[in-house]
């Protein structure tokens, strides 16, 4: 009979250190789990047919080492058909990327044995998940998962840099390339659909949809977001000048941005948001810059067994928008 447990390995991420130290985590492992399977991703988005064949071949416990973009191609390989396959199966992250995002928003620790111990230990706690339909550089409509936050406008111009200019994925790399984008980037017509009520936004900064509270290396976009509260926070920046964004920008690391005349917090299922100028509005999913707009977004209430977080004490009906 197969191992119980199978372990996704991206052995590139954290700037190729999970491939270095993966003797030391394969022995952390085998302190806290008798009997795993391990595989080494090779390419993008293999992730997601391994963790599909594993939960189909009986796996309870998919364990991702790697970053957020790890962590989302396991948890697409969850589902098929757009269901998921297995409710049963639960979700293990071991974070070993340069931001892990998504292990901030669950409050995972984010020492290596500290991880497991939460991951051995625990019993799978359901989480939101969204689902997106965008817009591919080619022009055809493709669906995606993401656990943490989608956003458009800026965010994806930012990663679309990073990777153009094959930096490393940490944060100086992104704090330059967002005051390099923010001193060139003109605020963007948005068309938005909420809960059935459209209209435009003349100058969209940044549009993110959070299911989880932190991005961008670290950055508090959303921090009133709950990841099983079954609703979207949607933060709306509307356009600033560079100068105002230098003053008021370090606020998106402490949360306390909320209050900014320019900034919108609204609760939502559904979102679906396109370009009012016909322009190209870039977008990202959990890190990862796969299209652009138009595209619509959805919450998924609770499908998905995560082990190692807990929910926060704080009731969300304390925390409005």
């Amino acid at each position: 009979m197969p191992p119980k447990t199978q372990v996704i390995v991206n052995p590139e991420s954290n700037r190729g250190r999970t491939r270095k130290r993966w003797s030391e985590i394969r022995e952390a492992l085998r302190s806290f789990f008798k009997e795993f399977r391990y595989d080494f991703t090779e390419k993008p988005f293999q992730a997601i047919d391994m963790a599909r064949d594993a939960i189909k071949g009986g796996s309870e416990l998919v364990i991702g080492v790697g970053g957020d973009g790890t962590m989302n191609e396991i948890a697409n390989g969850f589902f098929e058909n757009g269901r998921i396959i297995n409710p049963s199966t639960s979700l293990g992250i071991l974070p070993s990327g340069t931001g892990c995002d998504l292990m901030k928003s669950l409050r995972i620790p984010r020492g290596l044995r500290g991880a497991l111990r939460v991951i051995s230990e625990t019993h799978g706690t359901p989480i939101d998940v969204g689902r997106a339909t965008y817009t591919t550089p080619e022009g055809k409509t493709e669906g995606r998962f993401f656990l943490n936050i989608s956003d458009f406008g800026i965010g994806g111009e930012v990663v679309r840099r990073v990777n153009e200019r094959r930096l490393q994925r940490k944060a100086s790399s992104y704090i330059r390339c967002l005051i390099d984008a923010m001193r060139e980037y003109k605020g963007s017509g948005i068309r938005l659909t909420i809960d059935g009520r459209t209209w435009d936004e003349e100058n969209c900064l940044i549009g993110a949809v959070a299911n989880g509270r932190i991005f961008g290396k670290g950055m508090k976009i959303a921090p009133l977001a709950r990841i099983d509260d079954g609703w979207f926070d949607v933060i709306l920046v509307k356009g600033m000048k560079f100068l105002e964004f230098c003053r008021h920008g370090w606020k998106l690391f402490t949360g306390g941005h909320l209050s900014h005349p320019k900034i919108s917090c609204l609760r939502t299922r559904t979102v679906e948001a396109s370009s009012a100028t016909g322009r190209d509005i870039l977008l990202e999913l959990d890190g990862e810059q796969l299209g652009k707009l138009p595209a619509r977004f959805e919450i998924i209430p609770r499908p998905l067994l995560v082990k190692g977080w807990s929910s926060e004490t704080v009731s969300r009906s304390d925390l409005r928008c």
